[in-house]
């Protein structure tokens, strides 16, 4: 997972969550430095502030659709402490998957991920071979 956060002291809270949440973290400053990690990473989620210096969140965002090809896409998450309609318009014609208000608080950061992890990992159904009937398998599972 990476977490796109100018604040120190926010990169630390939500570090200390996400290991709490049993995730791995990684951490970059600005937009820009998210979209340059993401050229050479790949992540399923990025937990992405909205206002950071040098590129913000939601050029950021549309900067990642832009250029990385569809299977390397991220599910993208917007973190904020905004909770107007016209902000929360904006993260999703940015191309933003899901929307976090801040102070961000551990049970909503789970619930969230756990939806990001549900449309990453979609279903597909088998036919088992021996007797034909349907299985659910996960995929990457």
């Amino acid at each position: 997972m990476l977490l796109a956060e100018d604040n120190q002291t926010n990169q630390i809270v939500a570090r200390a969550m996400l290991l709490r949440l049993g995730h791995h973290v990684d951490i970059v400053g600005t937009g820009q430095e998210a979209v340059d990690e993401l050229r050479y990473v790949t992540y399923d989620v990025v937990l992405m502030d909205v206002h950071m210096p040098v590129m913000d969140g939601l050029q950021a965002t549309r900067v990642i659709r832009a250029e990385l090809t569809r299977e390397r896409q991220p599910r993208i998450l917007a973190m904020t402490a905004s909770s107007l309609d016209a902000d929360r318009r904006d993260s999703a014609e940015a191309g933003m998957d899901g929307y976090l208000l801040k102070p961000v608080r551990l049970e909503l950061l789970a619930a969230a991920l756990d939806a990001a992890a549900a449309v990453a990992r979609p279903k597909i159904e088998v036919l088992t071979p021996l007797t034909n009937e349907l299985a659910e398998w996960t995929v990457g599972e």
